[in-house]
């Protein structure tokens, strides 16, 4: 039997999240490594849900408030190997490579500021991601004005030179 459920995400609208999948008792400690070398001053908090053994969400970070929330997340969302990191003060573009290049992540399922719902399969084994709903749906195509804030915009938070 296959059931399915929508989980959203709990986090403020500054707070940044990356959500993944992953394999091996290390993740924790690999992917803390990866958030604390990618960006100096990164606040943030990582959970990771085994899928054997005790089955526990294991968390690591460097914001208490932040490794709870990843914590409570990811405990709703309940599919082993996953992985959610919550952060601050840096964007996914910064922590993407670093977190792509842990030996254990097999998957990046979204990585934004966005709301984000999970979408998860509830087996008689266990839980799995289906897939996330990352922020709005389109709502048509862009203008000339759109283009001109768009290169505006990245320009302002520091991506493209001026």
């Amino acid at each position: 039997m296959l059931d399915t459920e929508v989980i959203k995400i709990e986090k403020d609208a500054e707070t940044q999240l990356v959500l993944g999948h992953a394999g091996f008792i290390k993740t924790i400690e690999d992917l803390y490594e990866a958030m604390v070398n990618a960006v100096p001053g990164v606040k943030f908090g990582v959970a990771f849900a085994e899928a054997s053994g005790p089955c526990l969400v294991r968390s690591e970070g460097n914001d208490a408030e932040l490794q709870k929330l990843a914590e409570s997340n990811l405990l709703k969302i309940g599919a082993g190997h996953s992985f959610l990191i919550l952060f601050k003060n840096a964007y996914p573009i910064n922590v993407l490579n670093a977190l792509k290049n842990v030996n254990e992540v097999a998957r990046i399922y979204c990585a934004t500021a966005n709301p984000v719902e999970v979408i998860v399969a509830k087996t008689d084994q266990g839980r799995a991601i289906l897939g996330v709903v990352d922020g709005s749906a389109s709502k048509g195509i862009e203008r000339e004005e759109d283009k001109a804030q768009r290169r505006k915009f990245v320009r302002d938070i520091g991506y493209k030179l001026r």
